[in-house]
């Protein structure tokens, strides 16, 4: 039985400090986790910086990675023992995305407001397809 390629969608915790003093080498940190385990970046973004609920590895403030990220199952072990070792890395939580939410969840990491969205019966004619801009804008009025 061989384990198939899916994608992963993981929430990082790293250390404020580190953070702060450089942004773009923990993001990159981060994303060489999962390459050096032999994954494919689909997506990845600043989520949030807050004050934790309760202190972490002495730490009372961490910043929140999104990362949507391609991994044979096989080498999960291994992206796993990584994160665990990495310095930057407080907590992580990986899951697995159900293959047909991928692309939803990925556009919407990128920011990407204009993907193609079905439009109710009713409203127009059933092979009619409008996006998200189109929707949030009340004068654009389909004939």
């Amino acid at each position: 039985m061989t384990l198939a390629r899916a994608c992963y969608e993981c929430m990082f915790l790293l250390d404020s400090n580190s953070y702060a003093r450089d942004p773009g080498g923990s993001a990159q940190k981060v994303l060489t986790l999962i390459e050096s385990s032999g994954g494919k970046i689909l997506a990845s973004r600043l989520w949030n910086e807050q004050r934790l609920a309760y202190p972490i590895k002495g730490h009372r403030k961490g910043v929140y990675w999104l990362v949507y990220f391609d991994l044979e199952a096989a080498d999960m072990p291994k992206f796993n023992r990584a994160c665990q070792l990495a310095d930057q890395v407080l907590r992580f939580l990986t899951i697995r995305l159900e293959p047909r939410l991928v692309d939803a969840m990925v556009s919407a990491a990128k920011g990407e407001r204009e993907r193609a969205l079905p439009v109710p019966d009713g409203m127009v004619s059933s092979n009619s397809e409008t996006t998200l801009a189109e929707v949030d804008d009340p004068e654009v009025v389909k004939t």
